[in-house]
């Protein structure tokens, strides 16, 4: 059945223009934010591998803490985007509403978890110096996380429209505000792990400050009706809020391993992780726009498009992900070298850029389905693979490949290898198959029970960032 929304999309017979018009504001904006923690690691470096050890185990520990609601908050822009297609301009803005009042009572509870975790980090260290770092890192990096989960409802609103350029701007300032004091802090104040922390925290609050800024033109859709839609916006991102804790805490688990194997093994897994989020992160790009684009396709009832953008967008990403294999398979000794003196640590890092080169094909596939899916609502069957494969696979290989095997953190690697490529097949049958299609229906099915007003016309800011025909 096809609802009365905007069953005209103006990008429907361009797909992959509108594609890469959504996709390169938010590979700017998370490459930005790439840089933004690559700084940190940079400035770090110069204090040897115990700090960048704590920063890795820091680092992951705030991200362990916040991707529950980073995941929840992803609800936000499936029913804006889905609104959008519908044209109901004053539900998406509702939903903006709801996904506010989530982010301020999700970042409390995630500032006062964080700080308890952070007294345990000592224990899963290496080394005394190594724990000390990560506490002080996670401490303090953690002081915005209200705003900045605030900042994800936002940013994610403004993706369900269209509009990845306001998003773009505020994390490209930020990331500015960020080099210039680390810069300060560690450099000129010697102030440490804790200034690499402290300077991250403060652009963290300026990126939402700006983004804050911009949606106060249009309004924050707070009010009563709001506060009726956050269950509604909970029950939905739920699924992907356990999927992102749940990998996150698989990732966690192969962090912790590492870093058990010693030091250098888990500079060497720092070091790369931060390399690959410049081949992750702009192919994640592309699956956000896919999954806006097949958000806004099912609201305006045009379920044949969904596949459409799904091709679409993994020819995107794949054309990248093959650039990025190359670069990391022939080149791994070069991009490892400003961040390891050591010639055993970048032996060690070298591997890992290999092992990663041979996934970045699966890694796309992988990415791109699950943007898709959520689009169209079918969360809980890409939160399921995305658990049972991180689980089943990483963890258990790292421990027998990296422990019992010798082989450290290149046997973690090859456990995330298995992982990416198993997932990649699931996900993408699944799409091909019309598996989401009950969900897409379901999805326009309780737009029509909420339809209790007419349809209103776009607002003219919505109209400026909407896609457009022709």
């Amino acid at each position: 059945m096809t609802s009365r929304g905007n069953s005209s999309l103006g990008w429907a017979e361009r797909p992959m223009a509108e594609l890469i018009r959504v996709a390169w504001p938010i590979s700017v904006s998370m490459l930005s934010y790439s840089a933004m923690t690559l700084a940190d690691t940079l400035f770090v470096s110069r204090l040897g591998s115990s700090a960048l050890a704590g920063v890795g185990l820091g680092g992951t520990a705030a991200f362990l803490v916040l991707c529950f609601s980073f995941g929840m908050l992803r609800a936000v822009k499936i029913l804006v985007s889905q609104a959008f297609g519908a044209g109901r301009s004053a539900d998406a803005r509702t939903v903006l509403g709801a996904g506010i009042l989530l982010a301020i009572g999700l970042g409390l509870v995630s500032l006062g978890v964080a700080q308890v975790l952070a007294e345990a980090l000592p224990a899963l260290a290496a080394t005394p110096a190594a724990g000390s770092a990560a506490r002080t890192f996670l401490r303090i990096r953690m002081i915005g996380t209200p705003l900045v989960l605030v900042y994800v409802a936002l940013r994610e609103s403004r993706y369900g429209v269209g509009d990845a350029r306001a998003p773009m701007r505020a994390a490209v300032a930020a990331n500015v505000v960020n080099v210039l004091l680390a810069w300060l802090f560690v450099v000129v104040l010697g102030k440490g792990v804790a200034g690499a922390a402290t300077a991250t925290a403060c652009a963290e609050i300026v990126q939402a400050g700006l983004l804050i800024l911009t949606q106060s033109k249009e309004g924050f859709g707070l009010g009563r009706a709001a506060l009726a839609r956050v269950p509604a916006v909970f029950r939905l991102g739920v699924p992907t809020g356990v999927q992102f804790a749940i990998e996150m805490g698989s990732l966690a688990a192969l962090t912790a391993l590492v870093s058990a194997f010693g030091e250098m093994q888990m500079a060497a897994h720092q070091i790369v992780l931060q390399l690959l989020h410049f081949s992750f992160l702009p192919a994640l790009a592309v699956s956000e726009a896919a999954g806006v684009l097949s958000g806004q396709a099912v609201g305006a009832g045009r379920d044949e498009l969904v596949r459409v953008v799904g091709r679409r967008a993994l020819a995107i990403a794949s054309a990248y992900m093959v650039l990025c294999a190359v670069v990391l398979g022939g080149f791994g000794s070069s991009l490892v070298a400003p961040f390891a003196e050591d010639a055993g640590l970048r032996a060690v890092a070298v591997n890992l850029c290999l092992v990663a080169a041979g996934f970045q094909i699966f890694d796309g596939m992988n990415i791109v389905a699950r943007g898709v899916l959520r689009g169209t609502g079918d969360v809980r069957f890409a939160a399921w693979t995305g658990v049972l494969s991180a689980w089943l696979l990483t963890p258990p290989l790292t421990w027998l490949l990296g422990g019992r095997l010798g082989m450290g953190a290149l046997g973690g690697w090859l456990g995330m290898c298995a992982e990416v490529v198993v997932g990649a097949v699931i996900l993408w049958t699944r799409l091909e198959r019309g598996g989401w299609r009950p969900y897409a229906e379901r999805a326009r099915a309780q737009m029509r029970a909420r339809a209790t007003v007419p349809v209103e016309p776009l607002s003219p800011e919505v109209d400026v960032v909407a896609p457009s025909g022709g």
